[in-house]
């Protein structure tokens, strides 16, 4: 009796140990490049393109301040202007990008913005304001942007970005990293592009990764983290013993039932 139950303790703690090992593989990332001391990573563009819905911070600037002054604030009456023409500082404005694409900017009207870079933006109201001011300076940011993360993260939910370079990696990170039951191997993102969801799957322990058109995340992305091997196994091991559980405890209640009314009738007779 004795040597079974060491046999059987020591085969518990055999499991336990091939569990952590397999566990720990599949926690690492950039498993390619862990063993090289050194080395270089390609890694894709990470220029944003401007969209329908997004705010941007326009601002314009010069050597003569007072040249510029009229065009970060819109203007709507004489008043303003000659407020303006006072002013030694540009005002923050904001656009909402209309459905369109087009923002209304002030003196200028209306430009299409959609499809552009925010540098490529500036420097086209650059060349537009030249044409009055001399050596003008345009900055143009994105104020916000979304992104959606969910699945076996620690954090799930909606991460509001505030810079135009931001990585799955910085997404991961806002959501507190992936739960142990995350699959590094199959993280999904879903984007849309020409009114069509595209997505693709991403192998967080590639360094590859880096070089992926997907691994700097856009506007209204998605990034979905798919449950690992353990996770499904617990789920379909919880399922079947909440069922066997059920059964087993439908069979003792009839038993019960039955026991009470045997005993029953033969205390009766």
């Amino acid at each position: 009796m004795i040597r079974k139950l060491n046999l059987i303790f020591g085969l518990v703690i055999l499991a336990v140990v091939c569990s952590c090992s397999s566990q720990e593989q599949t926690l690492t990332y950039f498993k390619d490049i862990k063993d090289n001391p050194t080395g270089t990573i390609d890694m894709q563009s990470c220029e944003i393109k401007i969209v329908p819905d997004d705010e941007l911070i326009i601002t314009v600037n010069s050597y003569n301040p007072n040249a510029t002054a009229t065009y970060n604030v819109p203007l709507t009456n004489p008043a303003t202007r000659s407020q303006l023409v006072q002013m030694t500082q540009p005002a923050i404005q904001t656009y909402l990008v209309s459905k369109e694409g087009d923002i209304n900017f002030p003196r200028l009207g209306k430009i299409h913005v959609a499809g552009k870079s925010t540098r490529e933006l500036e420097a086209e109201i650059k060349n537009l304001i030249s044409k009055e001011v001399t050596d003008p300076f345009v900055h143009v940011e994105l104020r916000a942007f979304k992104v959606l993360v969910l699945g076996e993260v620690n954090e799930p939910g909606t991460k509001v970005v505030e810079k135009e370079r931001y990585t799955i990696f910085d997404a991961l990170a806002d959501a507190h990293d992936l739960s142990i039951y995350g699959d590094r191997t199959n993280v999904l993102v879903i984007r849309e592009e020409n009114g069509k969801k595209v997505y693709q799957h991403l192998n967080l322990q590639e360094s590859s990764i880096m070089s992926s058109p997907y691994f700097f995340l856009r506007q209204n992305d998605v990034v979905y983290v798919e449950p690992n091997q353990i996770r499904t196994d617990n789920s379909k091991y919880n399922t079947n013993n909440a069922y066997k559980l059920t059964v087993v405890s439908t069979i003792v209640s009839a038993a019960s039932i039955i026991a009470s009314l045997v005993i029953a009738l033969t205390v009766k007779n």
